[in-house]
């Protein structure tokens, strides 16, 4: 019994050395006059230094390291910042890799790391791929532009032809392996056969559906490595910006498939694809996709299924930044306005409004007063027009002073030919300069108004965090466009005319 709880000990010592083993990865660069050299690790789209060999010595360097390494791909970096070569740390983590500077990529050889070994030999395919098509250009010199132009467009396909077998050949080989996986994710997945559409020419629509729908076949966004290569990231953004169709609708549809049928909760790569998507969601310049943030906050932030991306904190920000958002969206009722017309501020300042430092004192003179301001409100859905266009502005802002009078020149081509109204809100309590700025530049055109007793929460309502901010509405106040230039108006509205005439036709 004795000798089986000893067995028993030994194997357990045994694995546990096996797993807490450490990394060791010994460097030697012919011909590098580095004393230092960098081991960095891809992360998505950032690059992370894991370790520093300060003592370089006839360009021998050595990574040394108690707990492994995290898996996937790293590179190796010059005290310059220059980088030298990729590398794969995967099982093997105590492994040797030697080159020459002088023709680094095909001397690059490994010994103890088998991935290494066959990275190493895909990367020395395309070493020599490179030299073909470059002797192949150096030898069309001298030929006339039509024999040259041939003579590389031949060389050309039977270079592609070998990719294409090399490519096969050693994705076959490699089956299995993190090896085949890195080089899966840059591979381009197309048709072998493209059938032929009614004007005799390939199938433009089958290639395009067979590539999007074939474009993360073999990618596994379950295992984490994927995260620590240097093909993930680039393939995530070609997919959501040139793959599928740029609206916000189709975005959700995809990031869904991802996040909700692809990966797994919690998984680094759903966190950081969730962290990824929601960021530049929220910072986007594309009108309409604050409906993905919005999505993704309600769906995957709020609902508490971002712990892992997250603090509570910046959960509870983004909650709030949602709530703004959500009710901004296009198509979306904006909130009643109720204004005082600037025509009124003489009388609505000599009020003490003016001059009012707390909320407190604010309520009272607005109940002291309100029978009189009742009389001197404009209300945003009273206005009747086609076309509203909301404009936020102020006369401190030497950007509104720009944009307000280019507004008003550009609309005024729509005279007679398009209903609008224009409603513009002074954003800041102080209409004597306001008014003289609408005065001198003739913006009689306009509903100037203010809110000196602050019942609108124009920051939150609209979004408000800079000026000018431009809102397009339609007749029933619904959100058309928005953050629109002072020039993007017109062209807007016209869209939109003319798409009503094409409809009617």
């Amino acid at each position: 019994m004795k000798k089986i709880y000893l067995f028993l000990f030994f194997l357990f010592a045994f694995n546990y050395s096996t797993f807490s083993q450490g990394y060791e990865i010994k460097v030697n660069l012919k011909g590098a006059k580095d004393t230092m050299l960098f081991l960095v690790e891809y992360r998505f789209d950032q690059n992370q230094i894991v370790d520093t060999c300060k003592k370089v010595k006839n360009g021998v360097a050595i990574f040394k390291g108690k707990k492994n390494l995290d898996k996937g791909v790293y590179f190796l970096v010059s005290q310059e910042k220059s980088m030298y070569f990729d590398l794969i740390i995967n099982d093997s983590q105590k492994f040797s890799i030697a080159c020459d500077l002088a023709d680094l990529t095909s001397s690059l050889k490994s010994s103890g790391s088998k991935d290494n070994e066959q990275f190493f030999s895909y990367l020395k395919f395309f070493t020599t791929v490179n030299q073909d098509f470059n002797k192949a250009k150096e030898q069309a010199k001298g030929k006339s532009k039509e024999d040259s132009t041939k003579y590389v467009n031949e060389k050309l396909v039977t270079i592609n032809e070998n990719v294409k077998k090399f490519d096969a050949d050693f994705m076959e080989k490699t089956k299995g392996t993190f090896v085949n996986e890195v080089m899966n994710i840059k591979t381009e997945k197309e048709p072998t056969s493209v059938p032929k559409a009614s004007n005799g020419r390939p199938d433009s629509l089958y290639s395009y559906y067979y590539y999007k729908n074939h474009f993360w076949d073999g990618v596994n966004f379950k295992d984490e490595r994927i995260i620590r290569t240097p093909f993930f990231d680039d393939r995530i953004k070609k997919y959501f910006d040139v793959v599928i169709t740029p609206n916000p609708d189709s975005v959700i549809v995809e990031i869904d498939k991802i996040l909700k049928g692809k990966c797994e909760q919690d998984n680094l790569v759903y966190n950081i694809l969730l962290g990824h998507f929601t960021y530049k969601c929220e910072q986007s310049k594309i009108m309409g996709f604050d409906k993905v943030f919005c999505h993704l906050a309600k769906n995957y932030i709020v609902n508490g299924k971002a712990k892992g991306v997250y603090t509570e904190e910046t959960v509870k920000k983004i909650k709030e930044r949602s709530d703004i958002m959500c009710n901004l969206l296009i198509d979306s009722k904006v909130s009643e306005l109720y204004l005082i017309d600037t025509t009124y501020a003489r009388r609505v300042l000599k009020m003490g409004f003016d001059t009012a430092k707390t909320s407190q004192s604010v309520t009272y003179l607005y109940e002291k007063n309100i029978q009189a301001l009742t009389s001197m409100f404009t209300s945003l859905y009273q206005i009747n027009a086609k076309y509203t266009v909301l404009v936020f502005w102020a006369s401190d802002c030497g950007h509104c002073k720009t944009e307000i009078p280019k507004l008003h020149k550009s609309l005024a081509a729509l005279k007679g030919k398009v209903d609008y109204k224009v409603l513009a809100v002074n954003t800041k309590e102080d209409v004597n300069e306001w008014t003289k700025f609408i005065i001198d530049n003739k913006l009689s055109d306009f509903i100037h108004t203010f809110d000196p007793v602050h019942i609108n929460n124009l920051k939150d309502k609209f979004d408000i965090y800079s000026t000018p901010v431009i809102y397009l509405l339609d007749k029933e106040k619904r959100i058309k466009a928005k953050r629109l230039g002072s020039e993007q108006v017109i062209d807007v509205i016209n869209m939109i005319e003319n798409s009503e005439k094409m409809n009617k036709k």
